[in-house]
């Protein structure tokens, strides 16, 4: 049987993601002891590898004490622990690792280098964060505006920014749950054609803006995310361009009254955000950095599963 890829948003169907967000929530609830029922079958014999090719705090955590919270068992490796470090190839290393253990996340820094890795792999495997994409971030956020705002089903989320590898997971999401989604960005800076296409051929909901005010107008929550990713040049041309997008008091100010505010973070004060907003009774930025735990281990979980 082919393992269960947790790849990207829209190459899974609605009722799948449906579930894992389900299962999360479940999760939650149930605490640190997460019932036999949620738990897939000789989860204590299994061991995910994380691999990380990037610097992390809450994709490496989070993904550490999900794992451990299932009954199962991590290991953690920087790409200089490995042999691809010294040019070993991802096929063979993908070969080799699923000889070993039951599941790999990986936070690439390319997205090339995940599906590489996913078409030579035996095992799962789990999109920790690419140039391109987060989908297991979009479904914490997904998760978090269901316990703050209520179901997704014709809601309407703005983001504002970079049109970054957070914001094409989210326009994915717009597809496959239904919502509108306003993306506010500079031309220069919009989201790849690829993905405007998929979402024109799938009829979603996903307008492109260059008018911050535009977006957020009427909108049930107002995501952010750094200038500046890691890796990225040109880091004072971008803060430039993306200054006009900065999210503040003034412009939350044009969302609905019980708008929410999101950051996948790490966040800059009074750069993309100001303080006044990320510290403000309208952020939900720590429930949504918890809840990667909670949807990370509903994602294992799924992944692992033999059901269905």
């Amino acid at each position: 049987m082919a393992p269960r890829h947790f790849l990207d948003l829209h190459l899974l169907d609605a009722a799948t993601l449906r579930g894992i967000l389900d299962t999360a929530h479940a999760m939650k609830k149930a605490g640190k002891r997460v019932p036999a029922k949620l738990r897939p079958k000789g989860i204590e014999d299994k061991v995910l590898v994380l691999i990380f090719e990037k610097p992390s705090t809450r994709t490496r955590v989070s993904f550490d004490v999900a794992m451990r919270q299932l009954g199962g068992q991590t290991i953690m490796l920087n790409n200089t622990d490995l042999q691809l470090g010294r040019g070993e190839s991802i096929a063979d290393t993908a070969r080799v690792l699923s000889r070993y253990i039951d599941i790999i996340m990986i936070r690439a820094n390319t997205h090339q280098t995940l599906q590489e890795l996913a078409a030579h792999a035996t095992v799962p495997i789990v999109n920790g964060l690419t140039d391109w994409s987060h989908p297991c971030q979009v479904m914490a956020d997904l998760m978090t505006f269901e316990e703050h705002i209520g179901p997704l089903a014709g809601k309407t989320v703005a983001w504002v920014g970079d049109g970054n590898n957070v914001a094409v997971s989210w326009m994915h999401a717009a597809v496959r749950f239904g919502f509108e989604l306003r993306i506010a960005c500079p031309s220069e800076l919009e989201p790849e054609k690829g993905v405007v296409d998929w979402v024109r051929r799938e009829k979603g909901n996903v307008s492109i803006t260059d008018d911050p005010a535009k977006a957020v107008k009427g909108a049930h929550c107002v995501v952010t995310d750094t200038w500046v990713s890691m890796g990225q040049t040109g880091a004072d041309h971008r803060k430039k361009i993306l200054k006009p997008y900065t999210v503040d008091a003034a412009l939350m100010a044009k969302a609905a009254k019980s708008a929410i505010f999101m950051h996948c973070l790490p966040a800059y004060r009074d750069h993309e955000v100001s303080a006044e907003v990320l510290d403000g009774p309208q952020s939900v930025i720590l429930d949504e950095a918890e809840n990667r735990l909670h949807v990370q281990k509903a994602i294992l979980a799924w992944c692992l599963s033999t059901d269905g």
